[in-house]
């Protein structure tokens, strides 16, 4: 019984901890041994798990056992240098390190008063990067904005979505909700319009506008401000644009100053999805993707995505925290306290949906302590110059075409079909198919103007030139195989 597990005892915590790193530690140095893409089938895990919980304890050591031959087939390896799929997941010494401490601490930060450096230190944190992305003034917490940290940028657009939604409602009045009007290009992420649904906007007024390949697959503002003309003459009341710097797609990035000035021109809130390739915009050679922040109501990036950080970490800038903390307040009895009744604090339950947040900012501020950013800026960089690789190689070889310019560190391309039945669809899916297959490699796809196209994301912490050349042969051998037959 000596040795049976407290709920919680410093000893024992070093103890088993001390074996959870060293088994960590132990599968990121084994993490190429993995198939990339797990190869198990819907349902494996319950055949090999009991149907009930243990009556009585179990060693962390059978725990590991079970990991090691039950739960790593069933993962998804994010963390491999061969995964190039969807967007990156950076995980990190020091995001690490910081969420070790945050479930130390193990605090609800609602509000101020639940843990006052919690509040403070993301207030902090969060104008050290407005800073670092020359955002505006306005979206520092010294001025009537400041920054949040969010889970996602679903949860980032909706919030924003709500505020500008009530916004709009205390102007034209309550009962003009079937006229409020979204905004955005159809290559927009699908969070949008999960936020539209959400907040009861009806769905044939979310106009998704179709972006093409003229563009480059960004939102075209003559096509916006046609259809603004169209909808105010219908007497119809635009309330939310939508922009994007990085699709998911494939990168395009929207014409932010032209955007700026037509959503100032109808006043409509200006939101910027910048998930992905925020990141990158701490280069100054890439801070010209957000030139026309200016005119934005909101900002948000995913330093979980490819800031070293690990999940989940989303930054939300505003530029009118009042907006954000009208629609989503709540002031029971049992929450009141007298720094909150002062109004000297933030509450950051008021910037959020739900009431508990974890004490995120510590990965942060361990990420640019521990890195700092001319580190930062390296490994930004490092990515898109093996993506600039990839490319080269795809261009040499004459089966393969380029479909859209890589602007940060995706590349989009496709294998060109001997017979044009279906413009390649197939045989593209097949490639994929069968180099996901190999367990390799590790990449997804999209559709754009009616092609299936392969994406290439570089991005994974560990990845390296290697890498990148070993799963262009392995695309070239497949292509070859599939071609011959």
């Amino acid at each position: 019984m000596d040795n049976e597990l407290k709920p919680m005892d410093a000893e024992q915590l070093r103890e088993h901890a001390h074996k959870m790193v060293d088994f960590i530690a132990d599968y990121y140095k084994t993490i190429e041994d993995f198939p990339v893409l797990s190869q198990v089938q819907p349902g494996y895990l319950r055949n090999l798990l009991p149907e009930s919980a243990p009556l009585n304890p179990e060693s962390l050591q059978s725990v590991l056992d079970d990991v090691q031959k039950k739960i790593f087939p069933g993962v998804t390896h994010w963390q491999s240098p061969s995964y190039f799929a969807y967007y990156p997941s950076n995980s990190s010494i020091a995001g690490f390190l910081g969420e070790m401490l945050s479930a130390a601490f193990n605090v609800i930060g609602f509000s101020w008063i639940t843990s006052p450096a919690a509040t403070e230190l993301e207030m902090i944190v969060l104008d050290w990067l407005a800073k670092l992305l020359q955002l505006p003034d306005d979206f520092l917490s010294s001025g009537k904005g400041g920054g949040v940290i969010q889970g996602t940028a679903s949860e980032a657009v909706l919030v924003v979505l709500l505020a500008a939604r009530d916004r709009a409602l205390r102007r034209f009045g309550k009962d003009s909700l079937k006229k409020l009007v979204v905004y955005a290009s159809d290559q927009t992420h699908s969070a949008l319009q999960k936020a539209c649904q959400i907040g009861g906007i009806h769905p044939e007024n979310c106009r998704l506008l179709k972006a093409d390949f003229s563009t480059n697959y960004a939102l075209s503002p003559d096509v916006l401000s046609e259809e603004l003309s169209h909808d105010t003459a219908s007497g119809l009341i635009p309330f939310f644009l939508c922009a994007t710097v990085g699709t998911t797609s494939s990168t395009a990035v929207d014409p932010l100053p032209e955007l700026g000035n037509i959503a100032k021109r109808y006043e409509m809130w200006f939101h910027i999805d910048a998930a992905y390739a925020g990141s990158a915009c701490i280069c100054p050679e890439y801070r010209q993707y957000i030139n026309g922040v200016e005119e934005a109501n909101s900002f948000n990036m995913n330093l979980h995505k490819w800031f070293l950080t690990n999940f989940d970490c989303s930054t939300l800038w505003v530029k009118d925290r009042h907006a954000l903390i009208q629609s989503l307040s709540t002031n029971p009895e049992f929450l009141k306290n007298k720094a909150s009744q002062t109004e000297m604090v933030v509450d950051y339950k008021d910037w959020q949906i739900p009431l508990g947040r974890r004490f995120r900012s510590l990965k942060v501020w361990m990420v640019l302590r521990l890195y700092g950013i001319e580190n930062l800026q390296k490994y930004i960089r490092n990515h898109i110059k093996l993506a600039e690789h990839f490319e080269a190689l795809v261009c040499e070889d004459p089966r393969f075409e380029i479909v859209t310019p890589r602007i940060f560190a995706l590349v989009c391309f496709r294998l060109l079909p001997h017979k044009n039945e279906d413009g390649g669809n197939k045989l593209n899916q097949s490639l994929l198919d069968a180099v996901n297959a190999s367990g390799n490699m590790f990449i997804s796809h999209t559709v754009l103007s009616g092609k299936y196209i392969l994406r290439f994301a570089v991005g994974a912490p560990l990845t390296e030139e290697n890498h990148i050349n070993a799963a262009w042969k392995l695309l070239q051998a497949e292509a070859s195989a599939l071609l011959a037959n």
